[in-house]
């Protein structure tokens, strides 16, 4: 975010509303930060100040309470349940339509969403990371999924650094965060009377032009820094290294999966709020007259018994499988696939899970006795160093069947 100090500018805190009064301007329906259902969501702002101060969540595994930033900051919270996915991955749309013409033949037609520019503001780093590796599944070459992309099209994102982590963040090990490095328009690192302000894309800087900010001086840059190590250092969660294909591969029949096993209830809370996980089904909709269908995409899990059915059986028949599988495949054969590992550092799946599984210390436990990867090993991710995230090609397939898995 800092690479070029003489490029970011300065905005005062009172003069926030001014750059969503700008993208209004441009034509983009403004999302920021809400207050809805005892959690921080990203709602419709009804107004260019209308962006809220003050609120901040508390998180623990399987706890997520609202509770309020003696500071009045207007973003000294970690993270809500969702983020981008819903606004590029849909939880569900209609795919494509078949119906009856008079004659009675059937005519088939592709159904493409109707989507509106849409500005997010408050984008944390592990989200962007985590949208760079929807877009290497989503984008990648000869396997183009126009739905996502004309989602994905219309975003502008205002990414915002992330000092004040939840006790249930560990980004900072997984080279994700806290501050935003690559995938945003804008970047926003909030200090106690304003922001530093840096462009990330060719909009992003006709945005920040338009609003004519002055020159970030070097103590802004500096107190923006620092705010960024703090934040990574108070983090207490982590995970014991970026590459852990082999160790937990060679783990495969540890008892760990019985004892996590005992405890999940495979509800599928942590693949619904993991911000890369892309299982879905598909399903067709008949109309009540049948004369029409709808062919249509859902998120799905790799929790539910009727993700991994194949004719007549099921390839994961209890929960140790359907665990072990979704763990694997997220640290492990990730890395095969997309050349990093699908796990970001958000911490959702710790905050969302109801009986407070926390995939650190499964981790932890399973790795304990391996052989750890060497700091050379472990470098074998192609991720970039710095946390800058890039969209890798895939270089394998999801799944086959009903759905799709992640």
């Amino acid at each position: 975010m800092f690479s070029h100090p003489d490029q970011a500018g300065f905005l005062p805190s009172a003069e926030l509303s001014s750059l969503v009064a700008k993208l209004l301007s441009l034509g983009y329906q403004c999302l920021g930060p809400a207050e809805e259902g005892g959690a921080i969501v990203m709602r419709e702002l009804a107004a260019p100040d209308a962006l809220p101060r003050g609120l901040q969540a508390e998180q623990a595994p399987g706890h997520y309470r609202l509770t309020r930033d003696s500071d009045n900051r207007f973003f000294a919270w970690a993270n809500g349940p969702q983020a981008i996915k819903p606004l590029a991955f849909a939880p569900q749309e209609s795919l494509w339509r078949v119906e009856r013409d008079a004659a009675g033949a059937l005519q088939f037609a592709a159904v493409l969403p109707a989507v509106s520019p849409q500005a997010i503001i408050g984008v944390r780093a592990c989200d962007l990371a985590a949208l760079a590796v929807q877009e290497a599944h989503f984008l990648r070459d000869g396997r183009r999924d126009a739905h996502y992309a004309q989602r994905r099209e219309q975003l502008f994102l205002v990414a915002v650094q992330c000092a004040v982590p939840a006790s249930t963040c560990f980004c900072a090990s997984t080279g994700d965060g806290p501050t935003p490095t690559a995938g945003f328009d804008i970047a926003l690192a909030e200090l106690a009377d304003g922001f530093v302000a840096v462009a990330g894309s060719e909009k992003g800087a006709a945005v920040l032009a338009a609003l004519a900010l002055s020159p970030a001086t070097p103590l802004q840059l500096a107190a923006a820094r620092q705010q960024a190590q703090d934040a990574a250092t108070r983090q207490t969660r982590s995970l014991p290294s970026p590459n852990l294909r082999d160790a937990l591969m060679g783990q495969l029949e540890h008892p760990r999966w019985d004892d996590v096993a005992a405890r999940c209830l495979a509800c599928g809370n942590c693949s619904a709020v993991c911000p890369t996980c892309f299982c879905h089904a598909e399903q067709d909709l008949p109309s009540l007259d049948g004369h029409a269908s709808e062919h249509v995409r859902v998120w799905d899990s790799c929790f539910g018994e009727s993700h991994g059915y194949l004719h007549g059986f099921s390839v994961r028949p209890d929960i140790r499988s359907r665990y072990r599988q979704w763990l694997t495949h997220k640290l492990a054969t990730w890395h095969d696939q997309f050349g990093r590992s699908g796990c970001v550092g958000c911490g959702r799946c710790i905050a969302w899970c109801p009986v407070g599984i926390d995939l650190t210390e499964e981790v932890a436990a399973l790795v304990r006795h391996s052989d750890q990867p060497s700091d050379e090993s472990s470098k074998r991710s192609t991720k970039p160093a710095g946390g800058q995230v890039a969209a890798y090609p895939a270089r394998g397939r999801g799944g086959q069947g009903h759905a799709q898995t992640d």
